[in-house]
């Protein structure tokens, strides 16, 4: 099935610059989509398995206190997990599969600006395949995760504009704006793209696009989305900017040293395909069939620069993905007819299915949690789904004996989220933490009585009188994750009342 490119009506306000032109290969549609839907399916199947995430966990208790905005994030995926969880309570397949759709949808979307490039239909195949059996595809794709529709948006962004630079039809920057509104009520990292991109078109044109009403439109419709995120944060003092400069200084539990920026990126799609992107990095900055694009390498490149500079996690590069394999793709098709073209071909799919066994390895549940341990060493968000209901039943022992009345104070949302999700069951009541949103969502009354505090350093301790360790946190699997020996402590009180002390309980990272 394949449909042939029409060419629209020359733009009005772009000129000469944007003539709008038709790639010679048709459209491939239904080997593309069938991967894309493959990668769904066995995402939705694969859901169940272990356990939540520690910022699932997180995502549903925010989605029971929906706002505009949250200290660390938008609205969008604390929504999702309310709307998931509203339409099957408890159902951990249920509540991931927006993120299993939204990882297929970047698979076909792969293709397509492949096909925006004027890559024949094995090309836009070559795309698809490679993003299907991306790493970060696969991991993002596992869980519900902020990162996954980041994914998702970046991916449409880069194919609207390559398809606006071809045919010209300016009228689709609207459709970008929703996008990226979308996005940034997800989280506001797309604006570093918008920014590389609009600096690519500055340096190496098509500067055109500049001068298009339609694109500055464009714009108007994502701050317009992104208003109320604007103004929930200025009424509470940026606090995104102190997860930031967090998140910068190592003090997320995903956070790794700037110098592991650049050697990530070998890992986000696959060592043995990192080839095909890095010929779509040159390609696009040399290649005189992609000179129109050439835009796209020079945002990567700025993009490499800023997340360097400030910090940036690695992974955040993920979104420029499927452009680069797209022009990669391009690439690997033109070597594939040369020399002994059987010969290449089997290599290659030889390094996509290869590709695919070691990312669904490290991110599905395909081991026991018992045999876990060496998937962990290569990608610790598994270990973040292992043990959250062992600890809520640890809690649950102190809890009861410390009394009925007592206060369960946590260090980190995923454990208050995991007391909540699992400590009805077990006579608990909801958790405090002062970690991120928690902290916003306030205080335990100003009374006295007892404290179970859960995995709280010496300095967050100090506010609380009469402590001994009652119990530490472990997990059957013998999985070392980040909760694994954590202390549990009994408390008789705080020093002072809690909203007193509640400041310097908070914290954000």
């Amino acid at each position: 099935m394949s449909f042939h490119a029409q060419s629209p009506e020359r733009p009005r306000s772009v000129g000469a610059t944007m003539r709008p032109s038709q790639p010679a290969a048709s459209l491939a549609v239904r080997a593309p989509l069938g991967l894309a839907a493959a990668v769904a399916v066995a995402l939705i199947v694969l859901a169940g398995g272990y356990g939540y995430h520690r910022d699932e966990l997180y995502f549903l208790e925010a989605g029971r206190h929906l706002a505009w905005a949250y200290a660390d994030q938008g609205p969008l995926t604390p929504l999702l997990a309310h709307l998931m969880e509203t339409l099957s309570p408890g159902s951990l397949t249920v509540l991931r599969v927006p993120s299993a759709l939204m990882a297929g949808g970047t698979v076909f979307v792969a293709g397509l600006t492949a096909f925006e490039f004027g890559a024949a239909r094995r090309a836009q195949l070559i795309a698809a395949s490679c993003a299907a059996v991306a790493s970060v595809v696969v991991v993002v794709g596992h869980l519900l995760s902020t990162t996954t529709f980041d994914l998702l948006a970046w991916s449409l962004v880069t194919w609207i504009v390559a398809h606006v630079i071809r045919t010209g039809d300016q009228r689709l920057w609207l459709v970008a704006g929703v996008v990226a509104g979308l996005a940034l009520l997800n989280k506001p990292l797309i604006v570093f793209l918008l920014v590389a991109l609009g600096v690519g078109m500055v340096v190496v044109g098509p500067r055109g696009l500049l001068r298009s009403g339609w694109l500055w439109a464009g714009l108007v419709v994502a701050v317009l989305l992104w208003s109320p995120w604007l103004i929930w944060q200025s009424r509470h003092g940026w606090p995104q900017l102190d997860v930031s400069s967090s998140i910068a200084a190592g003090g997320s539990a995903s956070s790794q040293p700037p110098w592991a920026l650049l050697p990530f990126q070998f890992l986000l799609v696959s060592p043995v395909l990192a080839p095909v992107w890095i010929a779509g990095l040159v390609a696009l900055l040399r290649r005189r069939q992609l000179r129109k694009f050439r835009l796209f390498a020079v945002a990567w490149i700025a993009l490499v620069v800023v997340f360097l500079a400030t910090g940036g996690k690695p992974y955040y590069l993920a979104g420029t993905f499927p452009v680069l394999l797209a022009a990669g793709a391009m690439q690997t098709d033109g070597w594939l007819r040369r020399g002994s073209p059987r010969r290449r071909a089997t290599l290659l799919w030889s390094m996509v299915i290869l590709s695919g066994l070691v990312s669904a390895t490290i991110a599905l549940p395909l081991l026991p949690a018992t045999d876990a341990g060496v998937v962990i060493a290569m990608n610790g968000e598994v270990g973040e789904t292992i043990g959250w209901p062992e600890l809520t039943r640890t809690v649950a022992g102190v809890y009861h004996r410390a009394g009925a009345g007592a206060v369960i104070f946590t260090a980190n949302y995923g454990e208050a989220g995991a007391v909540d999700r699992y400590g009805r069951a077990l006579s608990l009541p909801s958790a405090y933490s002062g970690h991120n949103a928690f902290g916003y969502w306030g205080p335990p009354p100003d009374r006295r009585g007892a404290v179970v505090t859960v995995g709280l350093d010496s300095s967050q301790l100090s506010h609380f009188r009469g402590c001994h360790l009652a119990a530490r946190i472990n997990n059957s699997a013998g999985v070392d994750n980040d909760e694994n020996g954590e202390p549990v402590e009994q408390c008789a009180g705080t020093r002072g009342a809690w909203s007193r002390i509640w400041p310097k309980l908070r914290h954000l990272g």
